[in-house]
């Protein structure tokens, strides 16, 4: 099957809104014929710094700015990684993905020490994604080289709905970060959360962005807003189950090849939503008691939910072979203590300046 980077906003808008029943045989047809439609890949997503972010984002907990009780804590050790990712791997987890509440990636100790944990986890056989913020083409590299599977950046919404989410950082800087992880061997991670008071069309035009990059990426995460308490987001309706069934199917259609990862939001789903959400082409999750810092099923559960509906775990590096780890004193990539000039729109969102007055 071909794979189309121009998808029109319109196309997409027409797919997204078909009748279900159709929406849903299209998305299970392209599904079967380019995965397994039993065979769902398990990532284990961990906080590794967890707070104190300067940006500001009007869905996220973890922006200093806004009062949500989120704890912050320093980078975690080598050590405590390397036990997370044991544990994750025993429950049938074949990705550690590392997400650090950072604005971007600066050279420096703690980037170091990152990517010991890369190649730590990449020798235990594992896939390691990590998601960092904004990072430079030398520091892709530098990850590359330490043995990094996937770069996640989400893009998170269309670039017009963006600037209503968003003041700290632009649109074109997370297209920039993806490209910079193109220029290496890693595999990109990108999708978005539904359920913001983004409309259709704005989910319509966030699949147009990502559909159109060549390649696409190998993964799409397609998270359901988790409202909390303290966030400009606080009040946002939950995303009903047929909205996620319908924006997993289109993902599904216009990115055939890509796993259509189902993230955050699954605690409200039942079982038979998140059936649905596999029948409709599905085939990633995260595994593990928390996202972040947000609730995530329990692992127990949903290795239950597997055996019901004969689902398999994929092994690691299924799609893409295991990249080579080298060691730090072998590396060829030094740091260079750029100072790149990340965007900074300025403009004001006032939902998010209220957030930051309000006290809990």
């Amino acid at each position: 099957m071909n794979t189309r980077h121009d998808w029109t906003k319109e196309e997409i808008i027409a797919l997204y809104n078909k009748p279900m029943m159709d929406l849903l045989f299209e998305a299970a047809s392209v599904h079967r014929v380019n995965h397994d439609p039993n065979v769902v890949q398990v990532s284990t997503l961990l906080s590794i710094k967890t707070g104190g972010c300067p940006e500001d984002c009007g869905y996220c907990p973890q922006a200093a700015r806004y009062h949500t009780g989120v704890e912050g804590n320093d980078l975690m050790s080598v050590q405590q990684v390397k036990a997370q990712a044991l544990r994750a791997k025993s429950s049938g987890s074949s990705r550690v993905c590392m997400g650090a509440a950072w604005r971007n990636v600066k050279d420096g100790p703690e980037f170091d020490q990152v990517l010991e944990m890369v190649r730590t986890i990449n020798k235990l056989d594992m896939e390691v994604c990590c998601t960092l913020g904004m990072i430079t083409e030398n520091q892709a590299k530098r990850l590359a080289e330490a043995g990094l599977y996937a770069y996640n950046h989400n893009l998170d919404t269309s670039e017009e709905y963006y600037k209503e989410v968003i003041s700290t950082r632009g649109f074109e800087d997370r297209l920039q970060t993806i490209e910079n992880v193109r220029k290496t061997n890693v595999t990109v991670c990108s999708g978005g959360i539904i359920g913001m008071g983004e409309s259709v069309e704005d989910r319509a035009g966030m699949l147009v962005a990502l559909a159109s990059l060549n390649p696409q990426p190998e993964s799409v995460p397609i998270n359901a807003l988790v409202a909390v308490e303290g966030t400009p987001m606080e009040n946002e309706k939950p995303v009903e189950i047929w909205e996620m069934i319908r924006m997993v199917a289109t993902t599904r259609i216009v990115m055939p090849d890509t796993q259509v990862r189902l993230s955050a939001g699954r605690t409200q789903m039942s079982r038979e939503g998140q059936a649905m959400c596999f029948f409709a082409g599905a085939n990633s999750i995260f595994a593990g008691d928390k996202l972040l810092t947000t609730p995530n099923p329990d692992v127990n559960e949903d290795m239950k939910m597997f055996e019901t509906l004969g689902l398999v775990a994929q092994k690691p590096f299924t799609k893409v072979s295991q990249p080579t780890t080298v060691e730090a004193q072998d590396s060829q990539f030094t740091p260079l203590g750029e100072k790149p000039k990340w965007s900074r729109p300025g403009h004001k969102i006032e939902r998010n300046l209220e957030a930051q007055g309000k006290k809990v």
